[in-house]
């Protein structure tokens, strides 16, 4: 029999937005916390550099974070968003540290007690970090402190499956009511019903065959919230990290930008530099303008890698500094006190998503995205680094401030049809999905990549069209498991990037097309809408720019 569990607001995702949501939810509403892996399995653990905010008031400013943000957006950040999410700042980062996150003290008199960083794009040092080990000690606390909240349940090993809503249910007035969900251990699925739901499910990088991300960031809140009628927005800006550590058996490890923040030098295999060749900031260049430098130059020479070289600095500020970073790569014979480190662009960041107001609402009543998987207006063409952490901060903040006001006017519960898995049969060709798994990635590295052009678009649209059927069909067919979930859900976002890089004709930010490589004047958002689109429930969003 289904198992139907009844909570005030149901969470997907375990990573930074969604325990912090979780948390500043009213201790009287009844919380439920879904994790697909473990709770620490996400991307937010994994963060390295740290968390942009304006903290040090006498050598910086809000105005200064904004207009750097504004810049590496490359005109398509919403400047509402971006003013909001900066002002917060400095009250997230004074949050987390109550809670007990351990960042790294200043050891130095800088007029603030803990250390600042610079990264690509800054114009100031603004990242307060954790060594080089920010995420995980956020997420370590985080953790610990829903562990320890009488309202909240944990679900680990919990993969969402899809959205329910009342126009799914046949009924008139559209409402987001739970979700279904496949618990991995047990191989049965739930229903999750909630009053409101919040989907905190991160990015769709593991689209792509090198990553720097897990294995879970198919787009799975993306896709649900796709399937049921949401508007999704900016799916062709895919930020690829300059430097992902190139080596057979480091898998999705990257080399923090904070490298290149505290003097990292970007050079060929015969230790030139090249960058200045590129841009004036050099190395501190944003990272769509280093990833497409270092894919270029990698293509000129025929190089498999190039390197990244911070030897030059003492030995004990690399250790003191990167202690995560100099572990690892001593792990696979590279000591980067003495030697430079091999790097490749990876997959990093989804910067569209679907389309949210500042509270974290999406066109569907009672039904809520914050995060990487949602499109807010922050990052625009191109994320400026370590405002990623600080949107997780500020905007769950604000959809909790939200839903602890409204969520007394949520419709009653519904009667919800349990899961019917009677018509469908074991799979005994689970290779399909492998093998299926493995051309989506690898088409989209080789058409949909750095460099894109209409006729590699073009094929990746129509090769994604026949996966898109034949996954369907199996789906339809076969008993659902964890690897087809979020292979339906990573093609089906897959799908949305295709088309959204063929709707831009222009060069811009993270998308550049060779056939169209001028900017148009008029920055214009890309915003496709799915055809359950509900008109009467959709959000009202002010033109860009206005």
């Amino acid at each position: 029999m289904l198992q139907h569990h009844h909570y005030d607001a149901v969470i997907i995702g375990s990573g930074a937005a969604g325990l912090t949501l979780a948390l500043h939810l009213d201790p009287g509403l009844r919380v439920a916390i879904l994790s697909k892996g473990t709770l620490s399995a996400g991307s937010s653990s994994g963060a390295q550099g740290g968390v942009a905010a304006v903290l040090n008031q006498e050598r910086d400013s809000q105005e200064q974070h904004i207009n750097d943000t504004l810049i590496a957006g490359a005109g398509l950040c919403r400047k509402e968003a971006v003013e909001h999410i900066v002002e917060h700042g400095q009250a997230s980062i004074q949050w987390l540290i109550a809670q007990g996150v351990p960042f790294t003290p200043d050891e130095k008199t800088s007029g603030f007690e803990f250390h600042l960083t610079r990264e690509g794009g800054h114009s100031e040092r603004r990242i307060i970090h954790a060594a080089d080990a920010t995420g995980k000690a956020i997420s370590d606390t985080l953790i610990s402190k829903a562990r320890t909240a009488t309202n909240i349940d944990l679900y680990e090993h919990h993969l969402a499956i899809d959205l329910v809503t009342t126009q799914k249910l046949g009924l008139s007035e559209q409402h987001c009511a739970g979700l279904y969900a496949l618990d991995i251990k047990s191989d049965t699925v739930k229903l999750f019903q909630g009053k409101t739901t919040i989907i905190a499910t991160g990015g769709a990088s593991k689209a792509y065959l090198f990553t720097s991300n897990t294995d879970g960031a198919s787009g799975d809140g993306i896709a649900m919230a796709w399937r049921s009628g949401c508007r999704v927005a900016n799916m062709e800006f895919n930020q690829f990290h300059p430097t992902g550590l190139y080596h057979p058996k480091a898998k999705s490890f990257l080399i923090s930008e904070a490298v290149r923040g505290e003097g990292g030098r970007l050079v060929r295999p015969d230790g030139s530099r090249f960058m200045k060749d590129y841009d004036y900031r050099g190395e501190l260049a944003p990272r769509d303008i280093v990833a497409r430098a270092i894919d270029h130059e990698m293509k000129k020479l025929g190089a498999d890698c190039l390197f990244l070289d911070i030897s030059h600095k003492p030995a004990d500020f690399i250790k003191s500094h990167f202690p995560m970073i100099h572990e690892r790569c001593l792990g696979y014979g590279i000591d980067i006190t003495r030697e430079p480190i091999p790097v490749v662009p990876a997959a990093h960041y989804t910067c569209g998503g679907i389309l949210v107001n500042e509270k974290g609402q999406t066109d569907i009543p009672g039904l809520f995205a914050i995060g990487e998987c949602t499109y807010t207006g922050l990052h625009g063409a191109n994320r400026l680094a370590s405002n990623s952490l600080l949107e997780c901060f500020v905007a769950a903040r604000s959809c909790a401030e939200e839903i602890n006001q409204s969520i007394n006017q949520t419709p009653d519960a519904l009667e919800i049809p349990h899961w019917d898995d009677s018509q469908v049969s074991d799979a005994d060709e689970n290779v399909v999905i492998a093998h299926n798994w493995d051309e989506l990635r690898r088409f989209m590295w080789d058409y949909v990549g750095i460099v894109r052009t209409n006729k590699r678009l073009q094929r990746a649209k129509n090769r994604v069209n026949l996966l898109q059927y034949e996954i369907n069909d199996f789906y339809s067919h076969f008993k659902i498991s964890n690897d087809l979930i979020e292979l339906r859900n990573l093609a089906q976002v897959s799908e949305l990037i295709i088309d959204s890089s063929l709707e831009r004709k222009e060069s811009r930010g993270l998308h550049y097309n060779v056939d169209y490589p001028l900017t148009d004047e008029n920055a214009r958002e890309t915003v496709l809408t799915p055809r359950n689109f509900n008109k009467k429930t959709a959000l009202k969003f002010s033109p860009l720019g206005s």
